[in-house]
């Protein structure tokens, strides 16, 4: 949603309400229920922090009140007073909602943005906004789970062609374990019991189908595989909110957010232990060796396979696909590119920041141009950028009381993430946002 126009920065004035069009005449209780919604969905669909509350604050003032928002990857508390009291009216309700850690949705998350916009320019009643953003509420359809699904076997298959150059054995498993996955994360998302452990289940079962295929079919390079099929589960994109919302001074937020992160980093370990001391338990050992791996030119098929594929997984609308796949093949060729031309730099923190300077400044001239989030290039476009990989590396490497190895690879991920966010950082003040989302 775009910024009031009162402010030459883009926000609302504190100090000049942005002008409204007779939303005050409208009753509080139904422009709070509009906003207390819209935070909803924006939650929902993975909105950080930061631009969360700056979003529900912007609207309000458009709609006549104020707003004091806090929010958290699972609670988000609003405070409302109406404008008509003036700077020093109290809060006249206050909003606590408990919710889940939200998950990117671009599709819907372009169409709530969509809808407030609409409410704030006076084409749509504030109690019709209210009904089309509960339908969004709505749940997948069985061809959006399938795409889902899909999604995860073809973004595994693609990083052992991207990222860890392996055998076409490696890529083939890799495919199947992330179907396996995919359809395991899709179960848990209507199942709570389930949700709880879904990333140890995730992982002791690719790691138990990996180890019997390379034991009973052909060898494989077990780490590799096992690295690439868990990777829509790596906590890399969560990592790296929670360090620009920590740099943003929401702290709790972030804190919050990097727990959780961590959290998921130990079930996927405990989970890859657990299915190897499974195998081993009943006498079933990998033949881990490496197999000749893939030709030179798979990179760029595995990197078109790739964008469709995050644009599958973050639920991408179909007006939106091409700009999706522009984003994931950006971030990666800018990456690539960094690398080679760091010079005594260290080339992947350089790529790295190279990667997100970039993006951060097209989603915002994205967002500025085409009237749509810039999430739609921001995310999808660092997803090849985040260290995951990296993180689930370090812990294992810890748990294998390789602590030498374990602590170089966690100084590697604090670089990479701070080079990251960094460069989103940098990219924002190269072409500054105009729009909260």
């Amino acid at each position: 949603m775009s910024f009031p126009p009162s402010s030459p920065t883009g926000f609302a004035s504190p100090t000049q309400p942005a002008p409204v069009h007779n939303f005050a005449t409208a009753a509080l209780n139904t422009r709070i229920a509009f906003l207390v919604e819209l935070a909803r969905r924006l939650h929902q669909y993975g909105t950080s922090a930061p631009r969360l509350e700056m979003a529900i604050a912007g609207s309000a003032l458009r709609l006549g009140l104020a707003a004091e928002v806090w929010s958290s990857p699972t609670a988000i508390i609003i405070s409302f007073s109406d404008q008509a009291q003036g700077d020093d009216g109290v809060a006249q309700v206050t909003q606590v909602m408990r919710l889940p850690p939200g998950d990117v949705n671009l599709a819907r998350l372009c169409q709530a943005d969509l809808i407030a916009d609409q409410v704030i320019a006076g084409q749509i009643e504030l109690r019709e906004g209210f009904r089309l953003l509960r339908e969004l509420g709505r749940p997948d359809t069985r061809r959006a789970q399938a795409g889902v699904i899909a999604s995860y076997g073809l973004a595994a298959a693609s990083i052992v062609a991207l990222l860890l150059h392996s055998s076409w054995a490696d890529l083939l498993t890799t495919a199947v374990i992330g179907l396996m996955i995919g359809t395991i994360s899709v179960l848990s998302a209507t199942r709570p019991r389930l949700a709880v452990a879904s990333e140890a289940i995730c992982a002791l079962v690719g790691t138990v189908f990996a180890i019997l295929v390379s034991a009973l079919v052909v060898p494989l390079a077990i780490k590799s595989v096992i690295l690439a099929g868990l990777i829509m589960l790596m906590p890399g994109m969560a990592l790296t909110t929670s360090v620009r919302e920590i740099s943003s001074q929401h702290l709790v937020a972030g804190m919050a957010r990097m727990g959780g992160a961590l959290a998921t980093l130990l079930k996927l370990t405990f989970g890859t232990v657990a299915g190897a001391q499974l195998c081993a338990a009943v006498g079933i050992y990998p033949r881990d060796f490496s197999l000749p791996p893939l030709p030179a030119w798979t990179e760029l098929p595995a990197l078109l396979v790739a964008s469709i594929a995050f644009a599958m997984a973050f639920r991408a609308a179909r007006r939106d696909w091409l700009v999706v796949m522009g984003a994931v093949v950006v971030g990666y060729v800018s990456t690539r590119w960094g690398g080679l031309v760091a010079g005594h730099l260290p080339a992947a923190p350089f790529g790295v920041f190279l990667g997100g300077f970039l993006l951060g400044a097209l989603s915002n001239l994205y967002a500025r141009f085409a009237h749509r989030p810039g999430a739609v290039v921001r995310e999808p476009g660092i997803i090849l950028l985040v260290p995951g990989s990296v993180s689930f590396r370090s812990v294992s490497y810890l748990l294998e009381r390789d602590t030498v190895l374990g602590f170089d690879t966690g100084v590697l991920l604090v670089t990479l993430l701070i080079s990251l966010v960094a460069g989103l950082l940098f990219g924002d003040l190269l072409v500054a946002p105009r729009r909260s989302l």
